[in-house]
Protein backbone atom coordinates (compact mmCIF):
# COMPACT_ATOMS: atom_id res chain seq x y z
CA UNK A 1 0.00 0.00 0.00
CA UNK A 2 1.01 3.42 -0.68
CA UNK A 3 -0.45 6.18 0.88
CA UNK A 4 -1.26 9.21 -0.56
CA UNK A 5 -1.67 13.40 0.84
CA UNK A 6 -3.89 15.96 -0.58
CA UNK A 7 -4.20 19.05 0.65
CA UNK A 8 -4.03 22.66 -0.92
CA UNK A 9 -3.28 26.42 0.33
CA UNK A 10 -5.70 29.27 0.07
CA UNK A 11 -5.56 32.27 1.29
CA UNK A 12 -7.99 33.65 4.64
CA UNK A 13 -8.29 37.56 5.10
CA UNK A 14 -10.98 38.99 8.15
CA UNK A 15 -12.93 40.57 6.08
CA UNK A 16 -13.81 42.33 2.47
CA UNK A 17 -11.56 45.12 3.41
CA UNK A 18 -8.37 43.76 3.53
CA UNK A 19 -9.11 42.48 0.05
CA UNK A 20 -7.07 44.38 -2.68
CA UNK A 21 -9.48 46.89 -4.54
CA UNK A 22 -10.11 45.06 -7.11
CA UNK A 23 -10.85 41.82 -5.36
CA UNK A 24 -13.18 44.28 -3.07
CA UNK A 25 -14.77 45.31 -6.20
CA UNK A 26 -15.42 42.25 -7.81
CA UNK A 27 -16.84 40.58 -4.22
CA UNK A 28 -19.06 43.82 -3.60
CA UNK A 29 -20.63 42.97 -6.84
CA UNK A 30 -21.19 39.62 -6.20
CA UNK A 31 -22.94 40.60 -2.88
CA UNK A 32 -25.49 43.01 -5.29
CA UNK A 33 -26.12 39.91 -7.70
CA UNK A 34 -27.75 37.90 -4.83
CA UNK A 35 -30.56 40.05 -5.55
CA UNK A 36 -31.18 38.69 -8.98
CA UNK A 37 -31.53 35.47 -7.38
CA UNK A 38 -34.77 33.35 -8.35
CA UNK A 39 -34.92 31.16 -4.89
CA UNK A 40 -38.34 31.07 -3.61
CA UNK A 41 -38.07 27.72 -2.44
CA UNK A 42 -34.73 27.32 -0.14
CA UNK A 43 -34.21 31.38 0.45
CA UNK A 44 -30.75 30.76 -0.31
CA UNK A 45 -29.65 33.54 -2.89
CA UNK A 46 -26.39 33.29 -4.91
CA UNK A 47 -24.37 35.19 -6.53
CA UNK A 48 -21.43 35.05 -8.97
CA UNK A 49 -19.32 37.73 -10.96
CA UNK A 50 -16.32 36.62 -13.47
CA UNK A 51 -13.73 38.84 -14.45
CA UNK A 52 -12.11 37.61 -17.71
CA UNK A 53 -8.55 38.28 -19.30
CA UNK A 54 -10.64 40.55 -21.50
CA UNK A 55 -11.56 42.59 -18.80
CA UNK A 56 -15.15 42.14 -19.13
CA UNK A 57 -17.28 41.37 -16.18
CA UNK A 58 -20.31 38.64 -16.35
CA UNK A 59 -22.58 38.05 -13.53
CA UNK A 60 -24.71 35.40 -12.76
CA UNK A 61 -27.13 34.29 -9.66
CA UNK A 62 -28.90 30.80 -8.83
CA UNK A 63 -31.98 30.29 -10.42
CA UNK A 64 -34.56 28.04 -8.85
CA UNK A 65 -37.41 25.87 -10.26
CA UNK A 66 -40.61 23.98 -8.28
CA UNK A 67 -38.73 21.07 -9.93
CA UNK A 68 -35.76 21.46 -8.08
CA UNK A 69 -34.02 18.95 -9.97
CA UNK A 70 -34.02 21.49 -12.88
CA UNK A 71 -32.72 24.66 -10.97
CA UNK A 72 -29.56 26.41 -11.75
CA UNK A 73 -26.45 27.05 -9.49
CA UNK A 74 -25.12 30.69 -9.88
CA UNK A 75 -21.85 29.01 -10.97
CA UNK A 76 -23.16 27.19 -13.35
CA UNK A 77 -25.33 30.23 -14.93
CA UNK A 78 -21.95 32.63 -14.73
CA UNK A 79 -20.47 29.63 -16.88
CA UNK A 80 -23.15 29.06 -19.56
CA UNK A 81 -22.72 32.63 -19.79
CA UNK A 82 -19.46 33.31 -20.40
CA UNK A 83 -19.19 29.99 -22.66
CA UNK A 84 -22.09 31.76 -24.89
CA UNK A 85 -20.62 35.25 -24.76
CA UNK A 86 -16.67 34.91 -24.92
CA UNK A 87 -16.24 31.13 -25.82
CA UNK A 88 -12.70 31.12 -25.98
CA UNK A 89 -11.80 33.88 -22.99
CA UNK A 90 -10.41 32.68 -19.89
CA UNK A 91 -11.45 33.82 -16.93
CA UNK A 92 -9.58 34.87 -14.03
CA UNK A 93 -11.33 35.18 -11.18
CA UNK A 94 -14.88 34.29 -9.91
CA UNK A 95 -15.99 35.91 -6.76
CA UNK A 96 -19.03 33.74 -5.18
CA UNK A 97 -21.48 35.80 -2.25
CA UNK A 98 -24.32 34.65 -1.03
CA UNK A 99 -27.65 35.44 1.11
CA UNK A 100 -29.62 33.27 3.76
CA UNK A 101 -32.93 34.62 4.10
CA UNK A 102 -33.36 31.72 6.95
CA UNK A 103 -30.03 31.95 8.92
CA UNK A 104 -26.97 34.37 8.51
CA UNK A 105 -24.63 35.25 5.77
CA UNK A 106 -21.42 35.59 7.61
CA UNK A 107 -18.72 32.71 6.29
CA UNK A 108 -17.70 31.90 2.64
CA UNK A 109 -19.27 28.87 1.33
CA UNK A 110 -17.81 26.79 -1.89
CA UNK A 111 -18.75 25.70 -4.77
CA UNK A 112 -21.56 22.09 -4.63
CA UNK A 113 -20.16 18.84 -6.61
CA UNK A 114 -21.74 19.88 -9.91
CA UNK A 115 -20.10 23.09 -10.62
CA UNK A 116 -16.55 21.91 -9.03
CA UNK A 117 -17.55 19.94 -11.93
CA UNK A 118 -17.94 22.49 -14.31
CA UNK A 119 -15.13 24.85 -12.93
CA UNK A 120 -12.96 22.07 -13.61
CA UNK A 121 -13.91 21.37 -17.20
CA UNK A 122 -13.67 25.39 -17.96
CA UNK A 123 -10.44 25.45 -16.45
CA UNK A 124 -9.36 22.44 -18.46
CA UNK A 125 -10.64 23.99 -21.48
CA UNK A 126 -9.22 27.42 -21.20
CA UNK A 127 -5.93 25.90 -19.86
CA UNK A 128 -5.97 28.71 -17.36
CA UNK A 129 -6.96 27.74 -13.40
CA UNK A 130 -9.95 29.70 -11.79
CA UNK A 131 -9.22 31.62 -9.00
CA UNK A 132 -12.25 32.23 -6.56
CA UNK A 133 -12.95 34.50 -3.93
CA UNK A 134 -15.71 33.34 -1.35
CA UNK A 135 -17.42 35.26 0.74
CA UNK A 136 -20.90 35.94 2.56
CA UNK A 137 -22.35 39.65 2.93
CA UNK A 138 -19.43 39.90 5.94
CA UNK A 139 -17.27 38.15 7.98
CA UNK A 140 -13.88 36.10 6.84
CA UNK A 141 -13.19 36.09 2.91
CA UNK A 142 -11.15 32.63 1.04
CA UNK A 143 -9.37 33.17 -1.57
CA UNK A 144 -8.39 29.84 -3.49
CA UNK A 145 -5.72 30.46 -6.42
CA UNK A 146 -7.34 27.16 -8.66
CA UNK A 147 -11.03 26.03 -8.21
CA UNK A 148 -9.81 22.57 -9.49
CA UNK A 149 -7.88 22.61 -6.08
CA UNK A 150 -11.66 22.21 -4.77
CA UNK A 151 -12.40 18.52 -7.11
CA UNK A 152 -9.16 16.75 -5.77
CA UNK A 153 -9.40 13.04 -7.95
CA UNK A 154 -11.24 14.85 -11.14
CA UNK A 155 -13.05 12.70 -13.91
CA UNK A 156 -11.69 14.96 -17.04
CA UNK A 157 -11.50 14.90 -21.01
CA UNK A 158 -8.86 12.59 -20.85
CA UNK A 159 -10.41 10.11 -18.74
CA UNK A 160 -12.67 9.67 -22.15
CA UNK A 161 -9.93 9.27 -24.40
Amino acid sequence: MNKQDYHFDYEVYESIDDLTEDDKWLLDEAREVTQHAYAPYSGFKVGAVAKLSNNEIVAGSNQENASFPVGLCAERVVLASISSLYPKVPIETIAISYFNNNGESNHPISPCGICRQVLQEFSEKTKVPIRLILGGMSGKVFIIPNASMLLPLSFTSTDLQ
